[in-house]
């Protein structure tokens, strides 16, 4: 007998329960609705952002419906055409073997093996998947449904050329074409916008598969959800999560499957501290997770960079990080194609947010990494004799660099309007990477950037002092003598809920042809008792 599997969190590919904590993937969608879909021959959309657990549902899926003895029912994933791109001949070869493979091994099924090539040689290949699923729905009295992953992951002709084949077909469900077909991705298929090059045209998703009942989106985990994966752990081995590391864990992740995971694999599996299994999991060992986790720009979070890129993308996330929200009038495909990509998500009152508090840091991360990583300033020029990062200092050597380099270094960022932010806060992560964190938060509708700087000093009695710092960016708007009056309160407001003894309020103004000695002041207010620094920028 070998020994017992220790199973642990999964971050990579689709859940195995016999190695990966898990929820039941079933319970992740609205089996019932999607189980009377099915039952009425329709074809509909899955979608979810990347490692959110969609290949593991559909795996599920498959299972129960064969299981069920009422259908037939294979998965495919047609990523492995991608390397075709445009080269429709090549990709379906691909698609044609790849369902025949999964109906070998799931099926047991080696029909498709023998026809695909006779197939796609007598139809051609903008004919030949809805050919070869003709005659196969045909083979059986069972009615036959495919879920087919990674749709968006073919480009051009081939997407085009695959989605019309599926839809020409439609109207022979179910005796001579599958009664119902599942296509899952990253997006609705109404954002496709394809370029065909055989049609020099532009071809919507929606045009090419009209024939779309529904559109499902996998979501996040609740907060439930979330501890009821953590307590598999605390079964499996003993290890507790204290009430705080999992009020933490739920603030961090905002309940995103892979982070969620992420996260508990890096505390529990992967840190000295967490792998002694008679010790709590604490808040403070999830801090040091996340910062590994950002650090170390694993897969999820590099792909997340990825996406900061695209036009689309950026039109919605720089007015969140410039502060200027309220300004912009956001365009509702741009919103739901950045949703559908986890990057956001939407309050009930239509406000869009950052989806939770690790991309808050990873975005403006990696957005300034480059320029970050090219600024001289040293951590130990900042602090004062009796260890305290000394905040006055660096940001009166932030406003003088500000001076000298912003036009330079703005330039640099392909989000323009966040620059001067984005400046700042990769000047101050250069400084405080030698020690402490910056904790972001977005002030969305009222014109501003919080940012918390946790810098540790000595132990107290086992325990470490912490000094919390509070910087509030503000963009200048109507008048100076406006601006500080709203901005003082909040600073005053944000101070007071995190319990932090230093306050800077940072007032970026960007008006046009204004002088420099116009815009760079130094000045001390009080509000209720608290004094607050204003740095004119």
């Amino acid at each position: 007998m070998g020994a017992a599997v220790i199973r642990f969190f999964n971050t990579a590919g689709p859940i195995k329960p016999d190695l990966h904590y898990c929820l039941p993937p079933l319970t992740r969608f609205d089996l019932g609705e999607v189980l009377q879909l099915i039952e009425q021959q329709k074809y509909f959309v899955l979608h979810a952002p990347r490692q959110t657990g969609k290949t593991s549902c559909l795996l599920a899926l498959m299972e129960y419906l064969n299981a069920s003895g009422q259908y037939r029912c294979i998965y495919v994933n047609v990523e492995i055409a991608q390397a075709a791109r445009e080269d429709v001949a090549g990709a379906m070869q691909a698609i044609l073997s790849e369902l025949g493979s999964w109906a070998r091994i799931v099926l047991n099924d080696d029909y498709l093996n023998s026809v695909r090539t006779r197939i796609l040689a007598d139809s051609g290949p903008f004919t030949a998947l809805s050919e070869l699923l003709k005659q196969w729905a045909a083979q059986d009295r069972r009615p036959l449904v495919v879920l087919i992953d990674e749709i968006d992951a073919l480009v051009g002709d081939t997407l085009i050329s695959v989605l019309r084949q599926l839809r020409s077909g439609y109207p022979q469900r179910p005796d001579h074409f599958p009664q119902s077909i599942v296509l899952c991705g990253v997006r609705d298929v109404r954002d496709y916008r394809i370029h065909s090059s055989r049609e020099k045209a532009i071809i919507t998703g929606g045009s090419a598969f009209n024939i779309k009942a529904e559109s499902l989106r996998l979501g996040n985990f609740n907060r439930t959800e979330m501890e009821m994966l953590y307590r598999v752990h605390t079964e499996e081995t003993g290890q507790i999560f204290t009430s705080e590391a999992l009020e933490r864990l739920w603030a961090l992740s905002g309940g995103q499957p892979w982070l969620v995971n992420a996260l508990g694999y890096e505390i529990c599996f992967r840190m000295k501290a967490g792998r002694d299994r008679q010790q709590p999991i604490t808040a403070d060992l999830v801090d040091t997770a996340k910062e590994n986790l950002i650090l170390r720009r694993d897969t999820h979070l590099d792909q997340l960079a990825d996406k900061l890129q695209e036009e689309r993308v950026r039109r919605v996330i720089e007015p969140l990080l410039a502060g200027n929200d309220l300004a912009v009038e956001f365009r509702s495909d741009d919103v739901a194609y950045t949703q559908d990509l986890g990057l956001i998500r939407q309050q009930v009152n239509g406000r869009i947010q950052i989806a939770n508090c690790i991309y808050q840091e990873v975005i403006p991360r990696e957005l300034a990494w480059n320029i970050q990583s090219g600024m001289s300033q040293q951590t130990q020029w900042y602090i004062d004799p009796e260890g305290r990062l000394d905040m006055p200092k660096l940001l009166a050597a932030f406003q003088e660099f500000f001076r000298e380099h912003s036009e330079h270094w703005v330039e640099r960022f392909q989000y323009k309007e966040a620059g001067p932010q984005l400046l700042l806060q990769a000047f101050l992560q250069r400084i405080v990477n030698g020690g402490g964190r910056i904790e972001r938060e977005y002030g969305l509708g009222r014109m501003r950037t919080d940012l918390l700087v946790m810098w540790p000093l000595r132990r107290v009695e086992g325990e470490s002092e912490i000094q919390k710092i509070v910087i509030e960016l503000k963009l200048l708007h109507k008048s100076l003598e406006q601006t500080l009056a709203l901005g003082l309160e909040q600073i005053w407001e944000y101070l007071d809920r995190c319990g932090a003894e230093e306050g800077h309020l940072v007032i970026f103004d960007r008006t046009p042809g204004k002088a420099w000695e116009d815009k760079l002041f130094r000045r001390r207010e009080t509000v209720r008792g608290r004094q607050i620094t204003v740095w004119g920028m």
